[in-house]
């Protein structure tokens, strides 16, 4: 309700003002403003005491005030209103002035309320674009300088953090938890003479694994060991891999009857190995662009998360592959708005510039956290061209946290 009570504040408070000057419409006047000051103290004991965060401070005059100050600030001007209202009450008897600030307080206070209650609901459940950025998210403890900005997380576990790189991807970069004791292992699988255009790494103790969906092939190495021995060679060409455990791994890959992308499993002891699961991913245009999207899996639980690119929807799985949940992200692109065309030889481009949605994912517990390229309700354009967005979201139910 941002939009409209920053106004509609404004407007009351200078008609309660021209109230106040008019000697006929004085006694109006103290009503309306002791019932806009229980409003403004309202708003801040429900702030202090409900509020998921508090925002920063009123400008003008009131800026040097802490929330608690202003309060107290505000909890006199309630009383001075009410004095008011008894000391010039005129003809009006004493224990009806008394009913009138009884009602002008119950009626003002519930109706914040109401509209504090409505308004959490709608950002947390139905959202329509309004971000809410949350104060001081991210606190900075250490930082280590590299060498290059083509790194990227390959894994973690309870005291080393393991890093990849995009143009030496044969390096697997370990650092400790404080960000000390970087060291280099450079990966030299024996059968290594295949064409490879996506060499990713990712770490899941005590193994790391080299693969590259174009081949494709996964290598597995013990964390130290610089000979990976070969695991899975075509068995699966795939875009995205997420290991599950030394012998399990989610893909993401196209079906070859109808070239669409779908979510599958592989499984080394299985026969047959690769198992397609084409109902989690949703067709809306083609099945290829409109269904794009960024694959995760969440640490420190058994969860998968799948961020479509072009809308506003990621879904949720278990480790079986099966789909817990369908939830939405806050902005309004319910249908990805995207242009295709087919070319002679069966695949698909894009024919114009498309709307990107979600940027990126990556998940913790039962929080995703989403690289948002839209820009929301009531934002600055100069702040988007300084800084990314990241949104957070409860991946056990339909939630929208804040942002920062």
């Amino acid at each position: 309700y941002a939009g409209f009570v920053s106004y509609a504040v404004i407007v009351a408070e200078l008609l309660i003002v021209i109230l106040l000057f008019v000697p006929r419409t004085r006694m109006a006047g103290l009503y309306a403003s002791l019932a806009i000051m229980v409003a403004f103290t309202g708003y801040i004991y429900l702030i202090l005491n409900y509020s998921d965060f508090i925002p920063c401070s009123c400008g003008g005059i009131l800026e040097k005030m802490d929330w608690t100050e202003h309060l107290i600030f505000n909890i006199a001007c309630v009383i001075i209103a009410g004095a008011g209202i008894l000391l010039i009450g005129g003809a009006v008897s004493l224990r009806r002035r008394m009913m009138m600030i009884l009602l002008s307080v119950i009626v003002s206070s519930g109706t914040v309320t109401l509209l504090f209650l409505r308004s959490e609901y709608i950002i947390k459940r139905q959202n329509n674009f309004t971000r809410r950025f949350l104060l001081h998210p991210v606190l900075e403890d250490q930082s280590v300088k590299l060498d290059n900005e083509q790194y990227y997380f390959a894994g973690s576990d309870h005291s080393h953090i393991y890093l990849g790189n995009k143009h030496y991807p044969q390096t697997l970069v370990t650092l400790g938890h404080n960000l000390a004791g970087i060291k280099k292992l450079k990966m030299a699988p024996s059968d290594f003479n295949h064409t490879f255009r996506n060499l990713q790494v990712q770490v899941k103790g005590p193994y790391y694994y080299l693969y590259d969906g174009t081949v494709p092939v996964i290598y597995r190495g013990k964390l130290g060991n610089a000979a990976p021995k070969t695991i899975s060679y075509r068995d699966a060409y795939f875009t995205q891999l997420i290991v599950l455990d030394s012998i399990r791994f989610v893909l993401r890959t196209q079906s070859k009857a109808d070239k669409m992308f779908t979510i599958a499993s592989l499984d080394l002891t299985r026969r047959p190995k690769v198992e397609l699961y084409p109902g989690i991913l949703e067709k809306q245009v083609d099945g290829v662009f409109d269904s794009d999207g960024k694959l995760t899996s969440s640490a420190h639980s058994d969860t998968l998360v799948y961020a479509y690119t072009y809308r506003n929807t990621f879904l949720i799985m278990n480790n079986q592959l099966e789909l817990k949940r369908k939830l939405h992200t806050i902005d309004t692109t319910t249908v990805a708005k995207i242009q295709t065309g087919s070319q002679s030889n069966g695949t698909h481009k894009l024919i114009a510039p498309p709307l990107k949605v979600n940027q990126n994912i990556s998940a913790n517990r039962n929080l995703a956290f989403i690289q948002s390229d839209l820009m929301g309700k009531h934002e600055s354009v100069n702040a988007w061209k300084k800084a990314k967005v990241i949104d957070i979201y409860r991946t056990d139910k339909q939630e929208y946290i804040g942002s920062f």
